[in-house]
């Protein structure tokens, strides 16, 4: 084994998610089973960006520094046989962004430790990463309260010599989700042709752009849904969920060589008529109670109904006046009557489970009844590693043994639903990053 038994890096209570601001604290630790003569012992921790134009490739075309600290723990002599222990401190800038791995760059942080020994003598070193979240707050994002919809009218040619026209609408019920959230989707489909369509499709959408000489674009499906056919003639509107896997976050703030956009884009299969949803993904939800709208808002509207209940109340009918036998009665005003209740019956859903070859359009259709065809299906490719976050339901969260090579997400994990600040969750160690070549060494 050498000299040198044993070289390691420990980080204090075993943390390897940190937050900017924060300061990293740990220790080395080095056992040796005879003298080691050493000129110093210095600690190194660094945090930077790397793009490429080739997959999972680590001769970064273009590199972004974000901190680069070196202390030296040990000066000049000779470390005794048996084991030794250096403490380190660093202070990891506010501006530094969130971890991040994809297909074509990554963010990484790592401690390093190096033992510079004499001339004609072997050096050695050890690295550990560390993961850095910083949170992305949706009630901070501008322009995010509401619902994005968008619309699209398309003629298309079939059977050769026949035209036909295609008006797709779509809507989002908000515009900021954060994992574990669903998405409805509400899609209103006019067939004006004669032919029916393709299956409909809603589909999260993540699109990766990293910066170089030629920006290179990934894209990418997340999750798919998918519904019945628009037969010929007919206007039918399709309400559809789309749960929030783990992902990375939509904004990577501080660094300027990665962006990460979501979209919902909602399909025909044919014609090729499809239209895009712009949404945002982060660690803290949307809070109600934060809506401008509803802050500024006047008293609530029941005030209104109690206005028309105290009305009614005194106009009502009385008995015709007896003490004037000489005028003929009067009849008393009716009472304004009370607007009836909208029925919840008849909000449009999606086509019933016995529906396979599409929707007739127009017809009652029960929220309670799912459509056989409409069935979640999460890309396993789509995204990768999130330490922390375990995602209720089916789907399957991939470790670093298990994703795939084509994965895109981010190496930290996120927040639970709704929580303002990140509750601590069971990590798994990072993947290992020694087999990695990295700049600057």
């Amino acid at each position: 084994m050498g000299k040198l038994q044993e070289f390691e890096i420990t980080f204090d209570k075993n943390k390897v998610v940190y937050s900017p601001g924060e300061s990293i604290t740990g220790t080395v630790k080095i056992k040796v089973g005879q003298p080691l003569h050493c000129k110093a012992i210095k600690v190194n921790c660094n945090g930077f960006c790397g793009v490429t134009t080739k997959v999972n490739d680590t001769a970064w075309t273009v590199e972004e520094q974000y901190f680069n600290s070196t202390v030296s723990v040990a000066d000049k002599g000779t470390l005794k046989q048996g084991e030794h222990t250096f403490p380190f401190k660093f202070l990891i800038p506010d501006s530094a962004p969130t971890s991040f791995e994809g297909n074509y760059g990554r963010i990484v942080y790592r401690v390093r430790s190096f033992i510079d020994t004499p001339r004609f003598a072997k050096d050695y070193n050890t690295e550990k990463a560390f993961y850095l979240l910083r949170l992305l707050n949706l009630n901070e994002v501008p322009d995010i309260w509401g619902t994005c919809s968008s619309a699209v009218t398309q003629q298309f040619t079939y059977m050769l010599m026949k035209t036909g026209t295609m008006v797709l609408k779509g809507q989002t019920d908000m515009r900021g989700y954060t994992p574990g959230q669903i998405i409805k989707v509400l899609a209103n489909i006019h067939n004006q042709s004669g032919k029916t369509t393709g299956n409909m499709a809603a589909s999260l959408m993540q699109r990766v752009t990293y910066e170089t000489k030629k920006p290179t674009h990934d894209l990418r499906t997340i999750a798919e849904v998918e519904g019945g056919v628009v037969k010929a003639g007919k206007e039918i509107e399709w309400k559809e969920q789309i749960i929030v896997p783990p992902l990375p976050q939509s904004s990577l703030a501080g660094c300027d060589l990665i962006k990460i956009e979501y979209y919902v884009k909602v399909s025909l299969k044919s014609p090729d008529v499809m239209l895009t949803l712009p949404v945002h993904i982060g660690n803290v939800s949307l809070d109600k109670k934060l809506h401008p709208s509803k802050r500024a808002a006047p008293a609530p509207s029941t005030a209104a109904e109690d206005t028309l209940a105290s009305a009614s109340t005194h106009n009502t009918p009385t008995p015709a006046s007896t003490t004037t036998p000489t005028l003929p009665p009067r009849t008393a005003p009716k009472p304004a009557p009370r607007p009836a209740p909208r029925s919840l019956h008849n909000s449009p859903s999606a086509p019933p489970a016995e529906y396979h070859q599409g929707a007739e359009g127009r017809s009652p259709m029960n929220d309670g009844f799912p459509n056989k065809r409409q069935s979640q299906l999460v890309s396993p490719n789509a995204f990768s590693y999130a330490p922390g976050l375990f995602f209720q339901g089916n789907q399957q969260q991939n470790g670093p043994s298990t994703a795939p090579s084509g994965a895109t997400g981010a190496t930290a994990p996120y927040p639970t639903e709704n929580a303002a600040i990140p509750m601590p969750t069971p990590l798994i160690l990072p993947p290992d990053y020694g087999t990695s070549a990295y700049p600057q060494d």
